[in-house]
């Protein structure tokens, strides 16, 4: 089963919702060859999270994020997450379900 690591993008004045901020991340990455997952956060304003596969060099990733929005803090989140889910972060917590 694949593993993912979970960032969060956030930003003081760079817009990132409703500005194909998602979709231009998803070609770069398409581009590069690189497993990724982007979505909006429902749990916080004006925020992205990416998923990328555990152990993915991020320095492309990083410099592409910044040249699209200079002022983005980019932070690992969740470390090795099994089938991730990206809007809500407490939603990853597998303990909170039953088969």
């Amino acid at each position: 089963m694949l593993k993912w690591d979970v960032y969060e993008i956030s930003a003081h004045t760079s817009k990132l919702n409703g500005v194909k901020f998602r979709g231009r991340i998803r070609k770069f990455a398409v581009k590069n060859g690189i497993n990724l997952l982007a979505e909006n956060t429902q749990d916080h304003e004006e925020m992205v999270r990416i998923a990328v596969l555990e152990g993915t060099e991020m320095n492309l990733i990083e410099k592409q994020i910044i040249q699209m929005a200079p002022d983005a803090k980019i932070e690992l989140k969740l470390k090795g997450i099994h089938n991730p889910v990206l809007s809500k972060l407490n939603i990853n917590d597998e303990a909170q379900y039953e088969l």
